[in-house]
């Protein structure tokens, strides 16, 4: 057969047209950028679908890894502190030289989101909280913990993470259905820097830093240790609140309701 212009052309063409459906389905809907923090233990891994589920949809998603854990476990030291992490992900912003973000932060991840949105104000189009830390200037991760629960975490550090970092609780601590997808999560879990939550955040704005602000509360069940996030959260003037009968890790038993909810906010 004699491949010429028009038939290697006509090629090109049935290519294009076989690209998933979902960059399809992307043509009649604008383009987002996404960051997504992720929480304590965790990694830019715990994405992997939801980033998978939003790209097919024809968006840019990023998803990085703060110091010290996922793939830079090996990076873990007493002097990680939040302003490490906010370095993290401001970075991204910076070499990638994003724009227009609908920047979003689960759990413990508020806290670099919140530092990250004060300090880069005009690059971000939306925040958004997922059962997250909500922090105000001169908070620390522990500050904003249910009374009692920043103590246990200081004796459980002390004891099984020589004092450099939080270890990780077992599996009943994560309250998503036993199988694959729980057994693929726990086994890429890692010790938490504990100097992330004992350093304090320092805004110049509150936090939100003005910008349009989603909040979703988890509430099946609800983790006790984000509930006064929860009542702040509930308390912000201007603020979207929503809540959703899912577990806290929910991103990665159901990644599907994730994508669903991000892609309809910004």
């Amino acid at each position: 057969m004699t491949v010429n212009r028009r038939t290697a052309l006509a090629g090109v063409s049935l290519a294009a047209a076989a690209l998933a459906p979902g960059a399809a389905q992307a043509q009649g809907a604008a383009s987002k950028t996404y960051v997504l923090v992720h929480g304590a233990y965790g990694g830019g891994w715990i994405w992997r679908d939801v980033a998978a589920g939003l790209r097919g949809r024809g968006h840019r998603v990023f998803t990085p890894t703060q110091t010290g854990l996922g793939e830079r476990s090996h990076l873990l030291s007493r002097q990680i502190t939040v302003d490490t992490h906010i370095d993290d992900v401001a970075s991204v912003f910076a070499f990638e030289d994003l724009r227009d973000v609908v920047l979003v932060g689960h759990s413990y991840g508020g806290m670099a989101v919140t530092g990250v949105a004060d300090r880069l104000t005009d690059r971000i189009r939306h925040v958004v909280y997922l059962d997250a830390l909500i922090p105000e200037t001169g908070d620390t991760a522990f500050t904003i913990l249910p009374a009692g629960m920043a103590d246990a975490r200081r004796k459980v550090a002390l004891e099984q993470g020589a004092g450099v970092a939080l270890p990780v609780p077992g599996p009943e601590a994560f309250p998503i259905p036993a199988g694959p997808a729980k057994d693929w999560f726990m086994q890429r879990l890692r010790p938490h820097p504990i100097g992330t939550y004992e350093s304090p955040v320092r805004l110049s704005k509150p936090a939100g830093a003005g910008l349009p602000v989603t909040y979703v509360a988890y509430t099946n069940p609800a983790l006790a240790a984000i509930e006064p996030s929860r009542q702040r959260a509930r308390a912000k003037s201007g603020w979207t609140y929503r809540e959703l009968a899912v577990p806290h890790d929910v991103e990665v038993p159901h990644p599907e309701t994730v994508v669903e909810l991000l892609a309809g906010i910004g």
